[in-house]
């Protein structure tokens, strides 16, 4: 059995896709399986063949490389998605984390530090470029220090994205995570992902607190539920 870390590549400039795919030839444990030029050509890849990281730029010509690590992560969580990016944006950062992305580097990355965000990812960690790192550590120490004001919680609930109000209304009507997953028709680890991150949110610890938060905040009728 292989022990090759098999790679995939999203970009839509071909001198980009050849320049990283030189980067990694000849690397023992690393192999090249597959480039792409956009994030819809990125999922269809997945459908049929399953790299163990995928390499993702992501300003690319239709979807986008977040849009597209969103879909992968939701199909297959076992995927793992770095993002290629000329900048350290800050929505960007914080739209990909979102998404599921496992990494998130720059793309005037050296060849030592690609190959070590890969390696790092497959082991099922996060990799971040120093530059990344610096920003999620300001957006982490602020978070902490808004979480010490009495309206914690509620200037919190704002960051919630879309299919995280969705589980927690699903949550707060009483579904289990399984009705949930089929419901929304996504993996049961990805209900368990949202539902941790809502609780890393709000401040919350488990469910009970999750349900009772809901109705309070109008996110479920009461007597909705089963």
């Amino acid at each position: 059995m292989s022990t090759r870390i098999t790679v995939a590549i999203a970009d839509d400039h071909g001198l980009m896709r050849q320049g990283i795919a030189s980067m990694l030839a000849h690397i023992p444990d690393i192999e090249v399986i597959g480039e792409v030029q956009g994030g819809e050509e990125a999922i269809n890849f997945t459908n049929t063949t399953q790299p163990d990281v995928f390499l993702m730029d992501i300003k690319m010509r239709g979807m986008t490389g977040i849009e597209a690590a969103r879909w992968i992560t939701d199909i297959n969580p076992k995927i793992r998605v770095i993002l290629i990016s000329a900048e350290a944006n800050r929505d960007y950062i914080s739209a990909g984390i979102k998404a599921g992305i496992a990494g998130y580097v720059l793309k005037d990355i050296d060849k030592d530090e690609l190959i070590t965000a890969i390696r790092t990812v497959v082991k099922g960690e996060r990799y971040f470029s120093p530059e990344v790192m610096t920003i999620v550590f300001q957006d982490f120490y602020s978070q902490e220090k808004g979480a010490a004001t009495p309206n914690a919680v509620r200037e919190t609930r704002n960051d919630l994205t879309r299919r995280e109000v969705e589980v927690l209304k699903l949550i707060g009507e009483g579904k289990s995570l399984k009705e949930i997953a089929d419901q929304l028709f996504i993996n049961i680890k990805t209900v368990e992902t949202h539902k941790l991150n809502i609780q890393t949110k709000l401040h919350l610890t488990n469910v009970a607190q999750l349900v009772r938060f809901a109705i309070e905040n109008n996110y479920v009728a009461v007597g909705k539920g089963k």
